[in-house]
């Protein structure tokens, strides 16, 4: 069962911030002091495009600038031939705090009615939309605490991976507000409204063996083989046949909103498009043969 609820410092922290980071207005940007390639770090390993949040100090919150990049990173995964996987991580204890608006651009006056939700649908929106939408497969590395956006971040991933110390926390009830980043969408896809409402209206602290046992979590593993865990399942990926796997991403997120008569046909055009392509004809050709595939990622 959940853990009973831990103060927080703010909407989007964790429970036990080494740095409290209380989200504010972005009405009084501050400048970050170290250069956003510092703050997510970036390497492209054997077709798989590493991207680790490293805002240790503050449990990895996101500010406006880590967003941008992060998106910006997913982007060009999904541009590049030679990126056929993504792992996305952190460092220090926390996985991701949620957003930190500290960084955002200044307003420029007054708030008027309609500037959160455009704040939202251009901020939180924006990144979970770049996960879904990346056309390669993502894989969450989750190494400590997933609060608010952060969790949403992580479920939002295609496959999730999760340290025996890590958790999840719906903490936007606990300030009195309702969640962002696609979290009332994606949660109920994935166990159901019951559970999700018991997670967002009590915003307790979810273990990461509760999560896998609800669903939310693939795999939990021991802290120390998280990063070696990650590594083998984003090689897996990278040696498939990286549009195939695209494809079907597509068609499982679709599905979700689909009746089915839309989904056969988005099914029937999936396959039509595949056979185009060469590693559909490596894997019938290497069936044919009797050996092993070797796809290409194209």
């Amino acid at each position: 069962m959940p853990s009973p609820p831990e103060d927080t410092a703010g909407p989007d922290t964790p429970v036990e911030p080494i740095e409290p980071v209380e989200p504010v207005e972005p009405v009084e940007p501050i400048e970050s002091v170290e250069p956003v390639e510092s703050l997510v770090l970036h390497t492209t390993d054997n077709g798989v495009s590493w991207i680790t949040l490293n805002r240790p100090g503050a449990m990895n919150a996101v500010t406006w600038d880590q967003r941008e990049r992060v998106i910006a990173l997913l982007a060009e995964a999904s541009a590049d031939p030679a990126v056929r996987a993504v792992v996305l991580t952190a460092t220090g204890r926390g996985f991701c705090a949620g957003a930190d608006l500290r960084g955002a651009p200044a307003s420029g006056g007054e708030r008027v009615p309609g500037d959160v939700a455009r704040t939202i649908r251009l901020g939180a929106q924006r990144l979970i939309g770049a996960v879904l939408d990346c056309e390669k497969p993502v894989i969450a590395a989750v190494n400590g605490t997933a609060a608010g956006l952060g969790a949403h971040l992580a479920l939002a991933c295609d496959l999730v991976l999760a340290a025996d110390s890590a958790k999840f926390i719906e903490v936007f009830v606990r300030r009195g507000l309702v969640p962002d980043g696609g979290g009332a969408y994606l949660l109920p896809r994935l166990i159901g409204p019951q559970r999700t409402k018991e997670l967002m209206f009590f915003g307790d602290a979810l273990p990461a063996a509760d999560a896998e046992r609800l669903g939310l979590v693939n795999r939990t593993v021991p802290d120390a083989e998280l990063t070696k865990t990650a590594g083998e399942w984003a090689r897996r990926l990278a040696d498939g046949p990286t549009r195939a796997i695209a494809l079907t991403k597509q068609l499982v997120n679709a599905s979700l909103d689909s009746d089915r008569a839309t989904a056969s046909a988005a099914e029937a055009m999936a396959q039509e498009i595949n056979m185009t392509t060469r590693d559909a004809n490596e894997g019938v050709t290497s069936f044919v043969e009797r050996r092993s595939p070797k796809y290409r990622g194209r």
